[in-house]
């Protein structure tokens, strides 16, 4: 069975190839930011936020796609029941690294599934990270590692790359701090009844 992925992520892609999914692109184009600004004036916490925007990713490319499954999915950094957004420069990136330092913050991953406009299965993973004490020379260096594009793209730490390093201690699965909790995925498409 080919699934709709409603997100441009390439290392959603790779890990949904990993793992024998089947997948087309159709990105959802979604304004996260306008997103995000609503519902944390409606006092959302970052887990809600992140069920949100997968739902809406979801349901927004399900209609473009009758009677397929369409995966959307979203990750967000929750520092102190705060949401930590991508940086929107290297200056900024580097603020979010000092926040982080030396702090215990979870990853939230929330992935839905949609079929013909309406939301069908829905799951939410939450990973626990603790940064090292890193110097400000060290946190410098480490950014200084990564592309301005891909710093900007996914956020302050490529897991996959070497943002491994920045971490104390990492409890999760690791595809799903990538970006996608792929066993509950495959489980729930190999169980799918048309």
């Amino acid at each position: 069975m080919k699934i709709v992925l409603a997100s441009k992520s390439g290392v959603r892609k790779e890990i949904l190839d990993k793992y024998g999914v089947e997948s087309i692109v159709s990105p959802s184009n979604v304004d996260e930011d306008q997103v995000k600004e609503s519902l944390l004036e409606k006092g959302a916490d970052p887990e809600v936020i992140s069920k949100n925007l997968a739902e809406l990713k979801s349901v927004k490319v399900s209609l473009k796609y009758p009677d397929q499954l369409v995966l959307g999915a979203d990750s967000v950094v929750s520092l102190n029941l705060k949401l930590i957004n991508k940086p929107n420069s290297r200056d900024e990136a580097y603020s979010i690294l000092k926040l982080l330092n030396g702090n215990k913050h979870y990853l939230i991953s929330s992935v839905c599934i949609s079929k013909n406009g309406s939301m069908i299965w829905n799951y939410t993973d939450k990973s626990e990270l603790k940064m090292k004490n890193l110097s400000d020379g060290e946190l410098k260096r480490y950014l200084e590692g990564i592309k301005t594009e891909t710093l900007l793209a996914y956020g302050v730490y490529q897991i996959e790359a070497g943002g491994l390093n920045l971490f104390e201690y990492v409890k999760g699965d690791k595809d799903s701090i990538m970006g996608l909790p792929i066993k509950q995925i495959k489980d729930y498409i190999n169980n799918y009844k048309t």
